[in-house]
């Protein structure tokens, strides 16, 4: 059986400290930093993945499948998808959380939200790896 009895006992802990880090779910703030970081990662993926496209205008198809499948483009392109569909992810579930009152809607768009993301990442990734291996063939 659980305790569920408040702790009565004195604490020269203030109430702050008792909380610390934790918000209103009790999870502390880990999605609040995961959401921050990817939004820095971002910004040096995004650039990559511009100057990648730019390289690749006006190429005719086998070079640019050859641009792919230089193991640090590939890699640059993979890290920007995770990166660039995990904020995407974050972002519109910190949305629909805060918009949407419905609890058995809440729940549903969530799970549409999570699955489109990584559908997403999967038909991504799935071109990146399969262009970057074609040369190999």
């Amino acid at each position: 059986m659980v305790d569920n009895r408040p702790d009565i006992r004195p604490s020269i802990r203030t109430a702050r400290a008792r909380v610390s880090g934790l918000g209103a779910a009790h999870h502390g703030t880990r999605e609040w930093w995961m959401h921050r970081v990817t939004a820095v990662a971002n910004v040096p993926l995004v650039l990559a993945f511009v100057v990648i496209v730019a390289l690749m205008a006006g190429r005719p198809y086998p070079e640019a499948v050859a641009l792919v499948s230089h193991p640090l483009v590939a890699i640059l392109l993979i890290l920007g998808v995770l990166s660039v569909t995990n904020h995407m992810r974050m972002g519109l579930q910190i949305v629909i959380e805060d918009y949407v009152h419905d609890k058995g809607l809440r729940i549903a768009a969530v799970i549409a939200n999570n699955f489109y993301c990584v559908v997403v990442a999967v038909a991504c990734l799935y071109a990146i790896v399969r262009v970057s291996l074609r040369a190999l063939a």
